[in-house]
């Protein structure tokens, strides 16, 4: 660790007396007055951390230089897969300066965009995202939601296409909805939530339902269509194309899917075709069949076909069975082929085979790197695919599936050499001897000196996965000399459900060992030293970074944390955490309280102990993760910390957990992060 630097003068943070007694083991929390975000006292300290943050980051040396540059970097757009539907091409693109990205349709495979939703007109400040959209079968109609302040609290609107109206259809409570049009656009089928009043104060984040609803008709008369048998169910909605079978998935946990067929036509009720059964499932049905993604015995997934008239298991048929060496991300009925997405060693892989899983050939991708979406028609012609990698911004193909060509669509275009940089993948051995690869991403002739200015990031959970995906601002870190590392650490999706489960629960340990182990090869390999190793994550790794900045300080020179979940032992209570409880278990068990007391970052700090220098960054506006955590963290490593190494806290405004934040408010975050990372570790700009 660096040199002893004299204590910051930390705004006053009164800490209290409060202990509570949880199965027999006395517990402090001596900052809980600042879980009340609400409170004119922590509004007022949190103020004043903020002016204590943007100082000391103002003074850094090179921060305008930071600035500039990465409002170069962003100025490279996005781009999304386009959906085929009919003859029109629905994509979302976001060039330059603009603060969220506009969806066009385009009429004709290579025909002219057109506008459709764009919020940069509907609000100049940029905070209005668009969250998802849905077009209907033929084209003419378009379900859109929109929310404000990254709150991801959708209201629902529909769009006449050919015009541009939109129509009086309007309906809230429609975060993150799963949508389903019938075959003549006359209606859908969506999820939404209830309204305040409607259930107890606090339940609003939960009782997700499916419901129907027909254009021009009030949304207050749409009739509930299913209701999972708990609250904390996540159901979702898709429809076979002739409109009779009605497909319900309800996610009971991250691992553990039901999925039920209804019969529409005969109006029955719905049947289950898995239910209770300790794996995930998801499916599509098209050509009179369900095609059924699942990982029932099959930690990697295999694919099912199912006749739906006659669902029951026993009359499954496979037709794409497990492979050991990749995961099976995806699937998607695409004419008369199936597209299937693996993952092998957390790179993207693509196949294409016969609706029979039959016949596999595999889709030339660029290099290593990670698919970001795939576009077809059920009875289409045509597979788009989206691809980008750690130098190589993001790019849409097509392949014509009758002929087999394959043609670059798409593309971001950006002044970038990706031969400048070198990407490569090895493996460590965590504490329990697993091997664990990672990622990493440097200029060409690096030297193994142990001087490198490393950066090394991690998830770790909800079996997500880390793949070699563009980043922007990472362009920054890599054209200043600096390294990239990304370890695919457990919890995650990278090698199956059995990797997710070794980090999740009783042994979500794994996960921080396996970071920390990533962490010491880096320094025994020689790329670099405590000193010049910044570690950061977000949300589930922003977790991972408070555990493994209270277990192991003496290994990082600069800790980012961000949206964070902190206190382990209370997380629960707050916000949507209670759907996390199958993840990460709750306190009010006894054995997971043992489980997450013995890693609740908030509660391992220690006085005394000198801490690297830490960013904590959350945002007002979260609706997933609570600010408390970030504000507690806080408050206690100030108090704590006998480093003289900065402890700073950044709360955004009219933000929420990262999902429609503008570009705007994304510079601000991003000139903050990288002006921290670069000057605790002594990075010249």
């Amino acid at each position: 660790m660096s040199e002893q630097r004299a204590p910051m003068d930390y705004p006053l943070t009164p800490a209290s007396h409060t202990v509570e007694i949880l199965h027999g083991e006395s517990v402090a929390d001596p900052y809980r007055w600042l879980e009340d975000g609400e409170s004119r006292e922590t509004r007022e300290w949190t103020e004043r951390q903020n002016a204590l943050t943007e100082a000391y980051l103002g003074a850094a040396p090179g921060r305008e230089t930071i600035r500039r540059r990465l409002d170069q970097l962003l100025a490279i757009g996005a781009l999304s897969v386009p959906a085929p539907v009919e003859g029109r091409y629905f994509y979302q693109r976001r060039e330059g300066r603009q603060n969220q990205p506009v969806l066009y349709v385009r009429q004709g495979v290579d025909g002219a965009d057109r506008a459709l939703v764009d919020p940069n007109l509907l609000d100049p400040a940029g905070t209005t995202a668009l969250d998802w959209y849905y077009p209907s079968e033929d084209g003419r109609l378009l379900a859109y939601g929109l929310s404000r302040n990254g709150s991801e609290q959708s209201v629902l609107h529909v769009l006449e296409v050919e015009s541009g109206a939109v129509r009086p259809d309007r309906i809230p409570h429609t975060r993150a909805a799963d949508l389903a049009w019938l075959p003549d656009g006359s209606g859908f089928y969506y999820t939404r939530y209830p309204a305040a009043g409607d259930v107890a104060e606090g339940e609003e984040h939960y009782h997700r339902a499916v419901h129907f609803h027909r254009i021009g008709t009030d949304p207050a008369d749409d009739p509930s269509v299913f209701k999972p048998a708990e609250k904390e169910h996540w159901p979702g909605v898709s429809l076979s194309p002739d409109g009779r079978w009605l497909l319900i998935g309800v996610a009971r946990t991250f691992d553990q899917t039901d999925l039920y067929l209804q019969d529409l036509a005969s109006g029955s009720a719905p049947v289950a075709v898995a239910r209770d059964l300790p794996a995930t499932f998801d499916g599509e049905i098209a050509h009179g069949r369900l095609f059924l993604r699942t990982n029932l015995d099959a930690p990697t997934y295999r694919i099912y076909v199912v006749d739906p008239a006659r669902p029951a298991r026993e009359l499954w048929h496979e037709i794409v069975p497990p492979r050991e060496d990749a995961v099976l991300e995806g699937m998607r009925v695409a004419g008369n082929r199936l597209a299937l997405s693996y993952l092998e060693h957390a790179s993207s892989r693509l196949r294409l085979s016969d609706l029979e899983g039959r016949q596999p050939r595999e889709v030339h991708l660029p290099g290593l790197g990670s698919l970001f979406g795939t576009g077809a028609e059920w009875n289409g012609r045509e597979l788009f695919f989206g691809f980008s990698s750690y130098a190589v911004p993001p790019s849409v193909y097509r392949i014509d599936l009758d002929g087999g060509g394959q043609t670059l669509w798409q593309r971001v275009e950006a002044d970038i050499e990706p031969d400048r940089f070198e990407v490569s993948q090895v493996a460590v051995r965590s504490r329990d001897g697993t091997p664990v690869t990672m990622f990493l991403v440097h200029r060409q002739g690096i030297a193994r000196d142990g001087n490198n200015p490393v950066y090394l990031t991690g998830y770790g959970g909800f079996n997500i996965s880390m793949t070699p995906a563009f980043s922007r601002s990472l362009l920054l870190w890599l054209d200043r000399g600096g390294l990239l590392a990304v370890p695919n650490i457990r919890g995650g999706g990278e090698y199956g459900e059995g990797w997710h489960q070794g980090g999740m629960l009783g042994q979500k340990q794994n996960s921080f060992d396996d970071f920390v182990a990533a962490a010491e090869w880096l320094i025994g390999e020689g790329y670099t030293r405590p000193e010049r190793l910044a570690v950061a994550g977000g949300s589930n790794g922003g977790l991972l970074m408070g555990a493994v900045l209270t277990q192991r300080p003496d290994l990082f020179g600069a800790v980012v944390i961000q949206v964070p979940l902190l206190d382990m032992l209370r997380y629960h209570r707050f916000l949507i955490a209670r759907l996390w409880i199958p993840e990460y278990g709750s306190a009010d068990d006894p054995e997971q309280f043992r489980w997450l007391r013995a890693y609740s970052p908030y509660h391992h700090v220690r006085d005394g102990v000198r801490y690297p220098a830490v960013l904590l960054a959350t945002a007002e506006g979260d609706s997933r993760v609570d600010p408390l955590h970030a504000r507690k963290m806080a408050a206690r490593l100030q108090a704590a910390t006998g480093s003289g190494r900065p402890v700073l806290l950044r709360l955004e405004s009219r933000a929420g957990h990262g999902a429609g934040k503008p570009l705007s408010k994304v510079l601000d975050e991003l000139t903050d992060t990288w002006t921290f990372v670069f000057s605790e570790i002594g990075v010249e700009v």
